[in-house]
């Protein structure tokens, strides 16, 4: 066995063996979705053929270390079809018992209703939302090329990898899927390879309802993509256009496998009937019946097994041979290992803070551009840190570094996401969960709204994706509503475990590239304003609130005059917290004693305990003021039944800042009117 041809050369399928293990596949989905009483048995059914064909002669994997470096990655991008990898996962050695596939979409179990990466060992990313796979899988194929890059040398290549997607035809309908195509394209991204699932049914019915104009293979062609076309059930087709995709370098793959959705239902196979819903037991014992399938439920053949444990065999011998080429490199290609093992380690240099550029106070200036100066610094230290914008990048101001990422050149850490919002969400959450890279996504907060679904699917799956808004509040002046972001924060807030940070200034900036890089499990969202902002002095007598506070989410920036007595307390973040000091300010000439609290996150602040919380608010003040130029809703939690709010709770409109400053009422004396309101 020459175990570097291993999933690496053109094979002659044992056919027949093939179509045993598909069936049992069959067989385990529709039990599954029967027991559960729901689920998508039709892709499990139609793709089982080429997705074994892939498995078991091509894909490169360890079910005992399923995030091993040198495997390569499959993605089920048509997530509804989650028995198939769940079945796949289960033959193929992982850790997901009998028991787990018989309580599929069941509470607490490891086989939920679409594959969640963080629940899953051996899935690679949370998929479901149609086309967010794919481009995921492009996040994948990126990364992979980026190390290589870094890493490889004649004679030293541990990473050798190919990353399958299997895709759907609604994955081909969703823009998000055709942002990442297009890119992939234009990078020649010759590493990844894409098995579609061609069976012309969706849910409402055959494609020709809505999608029978179009000719995906020549649009894909036509995006720099290598397409072949094959009979999806013939594992020998399959397997000699999975083997030449592999020996197309310098462009990415894409194998249209023709299948009947459902295969071997006699009622509903080739319809939109086996898509969506159980077979039923009656209907399932047909299929079975039609396909040589033993009628006992869960039924997997010793055969099966052996089969299976002797391809794991091979995997794991192919394991340790790759574990000792990178051993026996660490004298020769010693930085190459070196380089190879930190990226996936991710370690951070001790008191990261301490690297962060100073910011002179004074100098105001727009935390788009102090984020900037803060990223340049951070990419000295931080090697694994890369990312870009869609196309934004000389407004966005978010530059890791000048080097660029290029078609066929990937070591440079620039990455230009073209007008791909939704795209780039999506291949940066690929990037990420790929686990060599951490990847950050850059444009206007207006623009999330584009790219909320991979947004939300980053923090669902854990995935401590970084995303950069500038262009913060109605602030951007000029361009007018369609580009001023006002409810932007609060929506972006509203996803669960997402920390969301708008700071008040350049060292605020700082801090929340700290605290995103810091966080392994969550993403972050970095706010950043267009237009400059003072920079305060931490060490003046009037601010005592220091740097350190800044990690529990919400701190006293300024305190009150007179420590015996607190009038009210002024919340703000972002742009608005010079408001706030500027309106204590005039407050304390007038003799009343006002705190301002900074609130960059408040998903940090919410995270901390009791007592801290009523030392930074205290319940025994309920005169307060949030200030915050986006809509008041979630404010109410922090001001109390009492306080207020200065917010804008309209659309913008064209003008210079400071006109909508004065319009909309973000002035000091606006604060002082709703403060006296509150008392």
């Amino acid at each position: 066995m020459n175990l570097n041809e291993l999933g690496r050369k053109k094979v002659t399928v044992d056919e027949q063996l093939v179509r045993r293990l598909a069936n049992t596949i069959r067989g385990l989905s529709i039990d599954a979705t029967n027991a559960a009483d729901s689920g998508h048995p039709g892709l499990p059914l139609g793709a089982a053929d080429f997705a074994v064909t892939l498995w078991y002669y091509f894909l490169r994997f360890n079910p005992e270390d399923p995030k091993w470096p040198g495997r390569d990655k499959f993605i089920l991008s048509g997530g509804h079809g989650s028995m198939l990898i769940y079945s796949l996962l289960h033959l193929a050695g992982y850790d997901l018992t009998m028991e787990e596939l018989k309580n599929f979409r069941q509470w607490n179990s490891k086989t939920p209703g679409h594959p969640e990466s963080h629940i899953t060992r051996g899935v690679e990313t949370t998929t479901g939302p149609l086309g967010q796979g794919f481009a995921n899988g492009v996040g994948f194929g990126l990364a992979d090329a980026m190390l290589a890059a870094r890493v490889n040398r004649e004679g030293f290549t541990p990473i050798d990898s190919f990353t399958y997607v299997l895709t759907t035809d609604g994955d081909l309908m969703e823009g998000v899927a055709l942002e990442a195509a297009s890119f992939a394209g234009h990078l020649k991204l010759g590493n990844l390879i894409y098995l579609y699932d061609d069976n012309s049914i969706s849910l409402d019915g055959p494609t020709s309802l809505i999608f029978d104009t179009e000719d995906t293979p020549a649009k894909f062609a036509a995006m720099g993509w290598h397409v072949q076309t094959v009979d999806g059930h013939n594992p020998q087709e399959v397997a000699d256009a999975i083997y030449a995709a592999q020996k197309e370098t310098t462009k990415p793959s894409l194998i249209c496998c023709k299948t009947i959705i459902g295969y071997g239902s006699p009622n509903k196979a080739g319809t939109s009937g086996a898509h969506g819903s159980p077979l039923g037991e009656e209907e399932g014992n047909k299929t079975k019946e039609a396909l040589g399938i033993p009628l006992q439920k869960f039924h997997v053949p010793q055969e099966d097994r052996d089969a299976w444990g002797a391809r794991i065999d091979e995997m794991k011998c192919l394991y340790r041979e790759w574990k000792q080429h990178v051993d026996q490199a660490r004298k020769d290609h010693s930085d190459c290992v070196r380089i190879l093992e930190g990226s996936f380690k991710q370690e951070l240099p001790a008191n990261l803070e301490k690297v962060l550029p100073a910011f002179s106070p004074e100098k105001p200036v727009a935390t788009r551009k102090a984020g900037a100066a803060v990223l340049k610094e951070l990419g000295k230290h931080v090697p694994w840190l890369v990312g870009g914008s869609a196309d934004l990048s000389v407004s966005t101001n978010a530059i890791v570094s000048d080097e660029k990422v290029l078609a066929g050149s990937y070591k440079g850490r620039h990455i230009f996401f073209g007008v791909r919002e939704h795209g780039m969400g999506g291949i940066v959450n690929g990037m990420v969960q790929h686990g060599a890279f951490r990847a950050f996504g850059a444009t206007f907060l207006t623009f999330s709204d584009y790219m909320r679904g991979s947004v939300r699917l980053s923090a669902l799956m854990q995935c401590p994706s970084i995303w950069v808004y500038t262009h913060d509040s109605i602030f951007l002046g000029e361009d007018g509503p369609t580009h001023q972001p006002v409810e932007h924060v609060t929506a972006l807030r509203a996803i669960p475990g997402l920390l969301v940070f708008r700071p008040a200034d350049a060292i605020e900036t700082g801090l929340s590239w700290v605290a995103a890089l810091q966080e392994k499990h969550l993403p972050s969202a970095i706010i950043l304003s267009r237009q400059n902002l003072p920079v305060y002095d931490r060490e003046a007598k009037e601010f005592c609130g220091g740097k350190g506070d800044f990690f529990k989410g919400g701190y006293v920036f300024r305190p009150e005059k007179d420590p015996k007595k607190l009038d009210g307390i002024l919340i703000g973040t972002g742009s608005e917290l010079q408001l706030c000091i500027e309106a204590a300010r005039r407050m304390e000439a007038e003799g009343k004693s006002i705190r301002v609290v900074s609130m960059p996150c408040r998903e940090l602040f919410d995270r901390q305990d009791g007592s801290y919380k009523n030392a930074i608010l205290p319940e025994l003040c309920e005169a307060r003021v949030a200030v915050e130029a986006g809509i008041s809703m979630g404010w109410e939690r922090y001001v109390g039944a009492r306080g207020r709010t200065v917010s804008q709770d309209t659309f913008g409109q064209s003008a210079p800042d400071k006109v909508l400053a004065g319009e909309f009422g973000f002035t000091p004396e606006k604060v002082i009117a709703r403060m006296l309101e509150s008392m």
